[in-house]
């Protein structure tokens, strides 16, 4: 693991990169997986069996370099902007956790934190998580009698232009991976997190605003700056779809799973003849390519695909571009503008 920070920096701002977290080995991964499910009582047993994806990649999830290399991007372009702005790393669900690296800042002389959150959406899940996880860093300062910065959270970046371009780009990119002679009929489908319908509608009363809601918005504006806003609509319709649901099966979540519409979209289960052409997916939800596009989409999507013979590419996400970069240290200013005003 490559350090989390810039060690006897004397800038009092500094930027954290909060993720999610993975292991890295396979011992890591039933303790990572107790910290993901905290407080849910899962035995031991069912979380091996739930960590078998990780266990296929030799316990190492992706997310952890993938994010190495979104900071390693921000560095760069913060040193060729000749700006002092330390850029460190930390986790919810594993090292470095957030609490160790907000100490770490604080040793290091950093009083002012903007917090960057690798997830473009509000919603429990999105937003207010980690400002639970910021808060309960800020906590752990106080209990160990330090004195914690301020640490501000960058603003939900679901509708940033920069956001959108970059995976209208890669759209793009992904159709003319396609033989020259699919790319006319190709299918465009959108693919998110899936989550609890309850939480979705908990969100906000406004159905726009909810997390389902934005990444519907997103969808068609990707779509609306890609080739496909040239194919003889308007544009705004999409096709979207959800993925890596868990939970109770009684539970309603966000539907329609992406291999079941696969299914009943292909061989006409829908009502219609059957839609054979070749699919562009778009994995809208996600920054980078973390377990659930690696497992659920190049595995399980990609296979219900050829096992339906229809071609499917997939278009890459957005983290390791230069435009997601400018859109972080947008967002950088934009969130020290407004905390100077306030």
């Amino acid at each position: 693991m490559a350090e989390s920070g810039m060690s006897g920096t004397t800038a009092r701002r500094a930027l954290l990169v909060l993720s999610f977290g993975g292991p890295e080995k396979e011992e890591d991964v039933v303790p990572f997986l107790e910290n993901v499910t905290r407080g849910r009582g899962i035995p031991r047993e069912r979380l091996a069996e739930v960590g078998e994806h990780y266990y296929r990649f030799g316990g190492k999830s992706p997310i952890n370099d993938q994010n190495l290399e979104i900071i390693d991007h921000l560095r760069t372009e913060i040193a060729a902007r000749g700006l002092d702005l330390p850029v460190y790393f930390g986790n919810r669900n594993w090292e470095p956790y957030i609490e160790d690296t907000t100490r770490r800042m604080v040793a290091d002389g950093v009083t002012e934190v903007i917090v960057f959150a690798t997830s473009a959406w509000g919603g429990y899940s999105g937003d207010i998580q980690y400002r639970e996880d910021i808060e309960r860093a800020l906590q752990s300062c106080r209990d160990a009698g330090v004195t914690p910065p301020t640490m501000t959270k960058i603003r939900p970046f679901h509708d940033h232009p920069l956001f959108l371009s970059a995976f209208a780009r890669l759209v793009d990119e992904a159709r003319d991976s396609l033989p020259a002679d699919q790319r006319a009929d190709a299918r465009l489908l959108f693919t998110a997190h899936s989550v609890p319908v309850s939480a979705d509608e908990a969100s906000s009363a406004d159905t726009t605003h909810r997390y389902s809601g934005q990444v519907l918005t997103a969808a068609r504006e990707i779509r609306a700056l890609s080739s496909f806003a040239t194919d003889g609509d308007d544009g705004t319709d999409v096709e979207l779809v959800w993925q890596s649901r868990s939970g109770p099966p009684h539970i309603p979540w966000l539907e329609p799973d992406i291999c079941d519409h696969l299914e009943a979209t292909v061989t006409g289960q829908d009502g219609t003849d059957g839609d054979h052409r070749p699919i562009v997916l778009v994995p809208v939800g996600f920054i980078s390519d973390h377990m659930e596009v690696m497992w659920d989409l190049d595995n399980e999507a990609a296979d219900t695909a050829a096992g339906l013979g229809v071609p499917m590419v997939r278009a890459a996400t957005p983290g390791p571009t230069p435009e997601f970069t400018d859109m972080v240290l947008d967002l950088v200013e934009q969130t020290v503008a407004h905390t100077s005003r306030v």
